[in-house]
C-alpha cells in the first residue's frame, strides 16, 4: 500500500486528473488558448512516449523519430487534398505508412550499434524531410494546408476543440497503456534483456534483431498516430515537422521526464513545452535560458523528473 502511494504515483494521478478536467477549467474561465496549447502538448507527449519505448526500454537511440510525425501528418494531408476526408481511411493509412517506413529504417539501421545507429536514423529522417520538401504538388517547403479535419461520420467531431482534445487524450492514455502492456509482456522483457546484455540473450536462443525490429516498428506506428493528430490540430503539415531538431526535442522530453519510465515522457513533454511557452513570452532568446535550465535538471536530477520524485519518495 505504501509503495502505491509514493510521490511519483501521486504526481501521475494528479497530472492525469488535471488533463481530464482541463476542458472544464477552460470553459469556466473562457481561456481557449490553454486548451489549444495542451492539445499540442498531449500530441507531442504521445510521440515522446513512443520514442521512450525504443530508447528507454530498448536502448535504441534513434535521432530520426520526428520522421514518423511527418509521415503520419502527410498521410492525412495528402488524402484530404486528393478528396478523401474519412478518418477511417486517413488514420489507418497514416499508421500503415509509418509502420512500413519504420520497418525499412529498422531493417537497415539495426545492423549497426552506437553512434552509427544514431547517424543512420538521422540520415533516413533527413531523407524523408528532403522528399517532403520536393513534393511541389503538396506545397513543397511551404507545406500543405488541410482545409477540413478527418471526418468520422458523426461519431466524433474533430472540429470541436473539446472533443478533439479528448480524442488526443484518449490516444495518449491508450498509447501509454499499450506501452505498459508491451514492456511487461514476455516480448518486452526480452527487448529489455537485449538492451542490458545482447550476447547473453542471443546465447539462450532469442533473435535479438527480430525483437528489436518489431519494437522499432511499434514505436514508429504510435508516433505516426501522433503525426495524424498533429496534422488535424494545426490544419497544416510541412517538412519542418520532420527536421532533426524536432527529433532532438522529443529526445529531450524523454530524458527530462525520465527515460525508461512509463509516464516520464508525458511529464517531460509538459514541462518542456510549458517552459518553452513561458520563456518565449519573456524574451526572443528563450533558448539561451532553456538550455542551462535543462542542463541543470539533467545534471542534478539523475533519471529525470520521475527519478527525482522517486528519490524524494524513498527519502
Amino acid at each position: 500500500m505504501k509503495s502505491a502511494l509514493n510521490l511519483r504515483n501521486v504526481v501521475v494521478v494528479l497530472v492525469i486528473a488535471g488533463l481530464v478536467l482541463l476542458p472544464v477549467y477552460s470553459a469556466l474561465t473562457g481561456k481557449v488558448f490553454i486548451l489549444t496549447m495542451f492539445t499540442r502538448i498531449i500530441i507531442l507527449a504521445l510521440a515522446a512516449a513512443s520514442l521512450n519505448l525504443i530508447m528507454g526500454y530498448g536502448g535504441m537511440m534513434s535521432f530520426g523519430h520526428a520522421a514518423y510525425l511527418g509521415i503520419g501528418g502527410y498521410a492525412v494531408g495528402i488524402l484530404a487534398f486528393e478528396g478523401t476526408g474519412s478518418g477511417f481511411i486517413q488514420w489507418p493509412v497514416a499508421l500503415l505508412a509509418s509502420a512500413l517506413f519504420a520497418l525499412v529504417i529498422g531493417a537497415l539501421s539495426l545492423r549497426t550499434r552506437g553512434v552509427y545507429f544514431i547517424m543512420i536514423t538521422l540520415a533516413f529522417a533527413q531523407m524523408a524531410y528532403y522528399i517532403a520538401s520536393s513534393l511541389s504538388r503538396y506545397g513543397a517547403d511551404d507545406g500543405l494546408t488541410i482545409y477540413k479535419r478527418s471526418n468520422f461520420g458523426g461519431v466524433v467531431d474533430l472540429s470541436n476543440r473539446t472533443q478533439f482534445y479528448y480524442v488526443c487524450l484518449a490516444c495518449l492514455l491508450g498509447g501509454t497503456y499499450l506501452i505498459w502492456r508491451i514492456v511487461n509482456s514476455r516480448f518486452g522483457l526480452v527487448v529489455q534483456g537485449v538492451r542490458s546484455n545482447e550476447q547473453r540473450m542471443q546465447a539462450i536462443g532469442f533473435n535479438a534483431n527480430r525483437y528489436r525490429l518489431v519494437c522499432f516498428v511499434i514505436s514508429g506506428t504510435i508516433c505516426g498516430l501522433a503525426g495524424a493528430l498533429l496534422a488535424n490540430n494545426t490544419d497544416f503539415v510541412s517538412p519542418a515537422v520532420m527536421y532533426w531538431t524536432r527529433s532532438g526535442d522529443l529526445m529531450v522530453m524523454v530524458i527530462l521526464g525520465g527515460m525508461g519510465t512509463l509516464f516520464g515522457p508525458v511529464i517531460g513533454a509538459i514541462v518542456f513545452l510549458l517552459l518553452e511557452e513561458l520563456l518565449s513570452q519573456v524574451t526572443e532568446y528563450w533558448a539561451m535560458i532553456m538550455g542551462p535550465l535543462l542542463l541543470l535538471i539533467v545534471l542534478f536530477a539523475r533519471g529525470g523528473i520521475m527519478g527525482l520524485l522517486g528519490r524524494f519518495s524513498r527519502g
